[in-house]
């Protein structure tokens, strides 16, 4: 816990926080100018520093480097002092105790750069060991190239050593590549230091154009924070180096870290450029929900669709035809890459409606297995009386194709040449033929209960929904009981749903996994701050719906931690509270 270091912004495990110095400073971040070091205790003894609240001081400390032995880290361990000024403790990813301290410097970063595995596994040791609201520092290792993917990985603090190192060895630095000064023929860079002809650029010149570059990219990382994209700017940064694209991956494969801190919603677009991009948190969390928690309550024809270049898609053209020929006598679901496949009525939930892909017309191989593996669990777990393909050749009909095999099930195809073309309209119209219409009160309704399974769990749209009356139009529903008392809205903007606080009641006395927050002796109002909170469980998310309590209070909101982030931290806000009802 800290009193000098709180996070403003989140995506993933990247933060925007800020060191509460005399002079703050914004982080992620160059840290030289404020960081004071009192030595290393291998050499000699070290006072205590007096410190003060301008500097970031590194506590006396042991450095183990990678591969210490156990036993030699733990008889020579320190246990940092207990100081009430801003510090920072030396560990090793190896052996991490917590401190009490605002910061931790990874004492064995060296060892564990330029081997994708060893990095991500160093840091989320680290940062599954440290309280989460406490910053993280890599020291002597931070360029252009790599900053990016570290910060993506969680990590808040650097410092110039290696640009400079770089810079008077003769090595300019850009986010893409270390050129040989001597093979330069002009400097691809108009910072101060390189608005000189190139005769007279020197490597001291050279070691200034370094830090520029590396503070410039930080800045970049900062903004993609705080606009929740940086995976988007990461997955073509990380192309620059082979280690770099491997260290991306790993953090993919630690789905435990990365999905506790990556919100279940926010108005960030994801740009679907990559392969990499199948398995984001955003992409992988969607899929699991739709194909675990969602089921069909609808009793008509399943129609597998594509999907459009419009979000939500029923507002595309081409899904306005589908719906004209459809006429309410099926269940659509969109086939689409990278999300996997969309009910009709998850189409506005986070990441439905909030992705952009490259058009080609032609399907990857991972593509193809991806939305293949999702499709044939969808039918594994929702029975249809029957399964009609409007989809066309590209890639779709040979998805449908693989698992209709694997399944033995029998589809009927209804496209000609192209989805929208009169002559396969006409076929999807009648392939339909003799079903009967489902109604609005029935599609709002089966909407509410979708959208709650996926949100709260498998059931949960049932036991909270069972007997609600909707008003409002599409897609801003208001849920009401029978006596007519406001339950929860969706909002279209996430497709989720926002609790009243009679809502909030009956989710709390339902069967439905509940997100609590327990608060202290008070009434919040706009917000709770992280130091009000006593518990929270551990299954929040940032973006989720919470119910919070206390002996005076009962409110509902939205998370703005985790829940482990809410429980350990000491600023910051934890909740935005929507209602609130003393006690």
């Amino acid at each position: 816990m800290t009193d000098y270091f709180e996070v403003h912004a989140r995506d993933g495990a990247a933060r925007v926080g800020e060191l509460r110095l005399s002079s703050p400073v914004t982080t992620p971040a160059l840290v030289d100018d404020v960081l004071e070091d009192a030595g290393s205790l291998w050499s000699e003894e070290r006072a205590l520093p007096d410190g003060d609240e301008s500097r970031l001081t590194v506590l006396p400390h042991r450095a183990f480097p990678g591969g210490t032995p156990d036993e030699v880290q733990e008889s020579f361990a320190v246990d940092s002092p207990d100081v009430d000024y801003p510090s920072v403790a030396v560990v090793s990813s190896e052996r991490v105790d917590e401190q009490g301290t605002d910061a931790y410097a990874l004492s064995n970063v060296q060892s564990v750069m330029g081997h994708g595995a060893a990095l991500v596994e160093a840091v989320v040791s680290v940062r599954e060991a440290i309280p989460a609201d406490t910053a993280l520092l890599f020291s002597g290792v931070a360029t252009p190239r790599n900053v990016a993917l570290l910060a993506y990985a969680g990590v808040d603090l650097f410092d110039e050593t290696a640009a400079v190192v770089k810079g008077t060895e003769g090595r300019y630095l850009t986010t893409d590549e270390a050129y040989f000064l001597e093979d330069l023929d002009e400097l691809p860079c108009s910072c101060p230091a390189c608005r000189q002809p190139r005769e007279e650029f020197t490597r001291e010149d050279c070691a200034e154009h370094n830090v520029n570059a590396l503070e410039a990219e930080l800045a970049i990382v900062r903004r993609r924070i705080r606009d929740g994209r940086l995976r988007d700017y990461v997955e073509g940064q990380a192309r620059q180096d082979q280690w770099l694209t491997a260290a991306m991956r790993e953090l993919d494969d630690q789905w435990g870290y990365i999905e506790e801190r990556t919100p279940v919603l926010r108005d960030a677009q994801i740009s679907a450029a990559t392969a990499d991009t199948l398995r984001r948190v955003e992409i992988q969390r969607f899929a699991d929900r739709v194909t675990t928690r969602y089921r069909n309550r609808f009793q008509n024809p399943l129609v597998l669709v594509p999907c459009s270049a419009a979000k939500p898609y029923s507002e595309s053209q081409s899904h306005r035809q589908f719906h004209d020929a459809v006429q309410w006598r099926a269940h659509l679901v969109s086939m689409t890459s990278p999300i996997g496949v969309v009910p009709q009525e998850l189409e506005t939930t986070y990441p439905a409606q909030h992705y952009d892909t490259v058009v080609t017309g032609r399907w990857s191989e991972d593509e193809k297995q991806f939305v293949s593996a999702v499709l044939e669990r969808y039918l594994e777990r929702n029975e249809y009386p029957e399964i009609i393909a409007h989809v066309p050749d590209e890639g779709y009909r040979d998805i449908v194709e693989r698992v209709e095999e694997t399944l033995d099930l029998d589809i009927t195809y209804t496209v000609d040449e192209h989805p929208t073309d009169e002559q396969s309209l006409a076929n999807l119209s009648e392939a339909l033929s003799g079903e009967l219409k489902y109604s609005k009160r029935e599609r709002e309704h089966n909407t509410v209960r979708a959208i709650a399974d996926y949100l709260l769990g498998d059931g949960a749209g049932d036991d909270l929904f069972r007997d609600i009356q909707t008003t409002s139009r599409y897609p801003k529903i208001q849920v009401r009981d029978a006596d007519d008392t406001q339950l929860a809205t969706m909002v279209p903007q996430y497709g989720t749903l926002s609790f009243t606080l009679e809502g909030a009641k009956r989710w709390l006395e339902s069967d439905a996994p509940v997100k609590r927050v327990e608060i202290d002796g008070f009434v919040p109002h706009g917000s709770v701050l992280a130091p009000g909170v006593v518990g929270a469980d551990e299954e929040i998310r940032v973006g989720d719906e919470v119910i919070i309590e206390g002996p005076k209070a009962f409110a509902v909101g939205r998370a703005a931690m985790f829940g482990r982030e809410m429980a350990e931290s000491t600023r910051g806000i934890a909740c935005e509270v929507r209602h609130v009802e003393e006690r």
